[in-house]
């Protein structure tokens, strides 16, 4: 499972699941927010993150 900005690559190389992050240089997170703003940002990312390594796939998946 790999969370990344550039989902296109991930698949590529042959990552089976696969989360879009936020952006390239922090994929997961968003350090110009505020404090509790970034919290939830990266919060979501982990809870979507674990879902995806929870659903059974059979081919690669691009999670949203």
């Amino acid at each position: 499972m790999l969370i990344t900005a550039i989902p296109p690559i991930a698949l590529t190389v042959g990552a089976n699941r696969v989360v879009r992050g936020v952006a390239i240089p922090h994929p997961v997170g968003d350090p110009g927010e505020e404090p509790a703003v970034e919290f939830e940002i990266r919060k979501k990312l982990l809870e979507k993150a674990l879902r995806a390594l929870c659903e059974p796939i059979k081919e690669q998946t691009l999670f949203e």
